[in-house]
């Protein structure tokens, strides 16, 4: 999810554990641990190409860093002037679900969360809520400044934030309930058109879980198309070769971590010597078309073979049609 709706959320779980201790301090603290685990940022620049695609939300967001985190951040905070005269297991609680509310927050969203590093590298994604949604992040807000500004000095000052943080995870399992609604959408046209597909997976685009692309995957082909949930148009379905062969001269260690990242739903095309791997399970932005070129997304990586006999990977986009 956004820095910002992040931050929101640490501040809205420190204003509702610490709030009436130490006052919008509770909030301040709350917003900053809650940012820590997208520090792993920070790092990248230390990390071969291929190996970056794994360090984000990769052990700064498992639940075993959360652990960790929370027992440290706690002891800090007890030596803190702000701090130290609320209890260490008060802390821990509060820095626990600071770090830990992000990590399942960001598990919504696609591209995937590692929660169980170092046990297994798999990605939680549920694949229900877009990466900037105000309409997640607006009651955190609304509820976090009232109770910050006009209410600051009343008993009821915490009930604002405890609304917010009560209307956005309601909106969060919503989701979920559309998704599922969208799945069985794209369901009913895959199978009337007697597509026999393997896995089927859906993401929302833009704001509000409104807008959805679904991408069905066969043994040897995707098929992607969009629905609206306002609007519930016809699915137009288009086909995409996966082309899994063009992957079998590359480095193991680039092609398995490409599927890896992508969760296996992926195209490969091949461009002037050079392979494209588009990955639909993250950065869904439609199907760009340039002449006989058509692409099923405008995010790629691009694997370019090298005269000593290496291969160099780079990431790409599609520039947006002009109409």
């Amino acid at each position: 999810m956004d820095s910002l709706t992040q931050a929101a959320l640490g501040a809205a779980i420190g204003e509702v554990i610490l709030g009436r201790k130490i006052g919008y301090k509770g909030a301040v603290i709350g917003a900053i641990i809650a940012t820590i685990p997208d520090l792993d940022i920070v790092l990248l620049s230390f990390y071969s190409s291929v190996e970056r695609i794994s360090i984000h939300r990769g052990f700064s967001h498992s639940i075993l860093f959360s652990l960790i985190g929370s027992i440290l951040i706690a002891f800090i905070l007890t030596k803190l002037k702000w701090t130290k005269q609320i209890s260490y297991i008060r802390l821990l609680i509060f820095c626990w679900l600071a770090l830990f509310t992000h990590m399942l927050l960001d598990a919504f969203t696609t591209y995937g969360t590692q929660l169980l590093l170092p046990f297994s590298n798999y990605r939680v994604s549920f694949d229900s809520v877009n990466i900037v949604d105000p309409f997640y992040t607006l009651p955190l807000l609304l509820g976090l400044i009232l109770g910050l500004t006009y209410f600051r000095n009343k008993d009821s000052r915490t009930l604002y934030s405890k609304l917010g943080l009560a209307i956005s995870s309601l909106y969060l399992l919503l989701t979920l309930g559309i998704k599922s609604y969208v799945n069985q959408k794209f369901d009913e046209v895959l199978t009337s058109q007697g597509i026999e597909y393997n896995s089927l997976l859906t993401v929302p685009v833009k704001i509000g879980s409104i807008s959805w692309y679904g991408v069905a995957k066969t043994n040897n082909s995707l098929f992607i198309g969009r629905y609206n949930n306002l609007s519930q148009n016809p699915i137009t379905l288009t086909e995409f070769p996966i082309n899994d062969h063009l992957l079998n001269d590359i480095p193991a260690e680039i092609s398995s971590t490409l599927k890896w990242f992508s969760q296996d739903f992926y195209t490969v095309v091949e461009n002037n010597g050079k392979l494209r791997l588009y990955n639909m399970q993250c950065d869904m932005q439609g199907i760009r078309t340039y002449g006989n070129y058509k692409a099923p997304t405008a995010f790629y990586f691009e694997i370019t073979p090298l005269l000593n006999g290496n291969y160099d990977l780079t990431t790409g986009m599609h520039e947006k049609q002009k109409q």
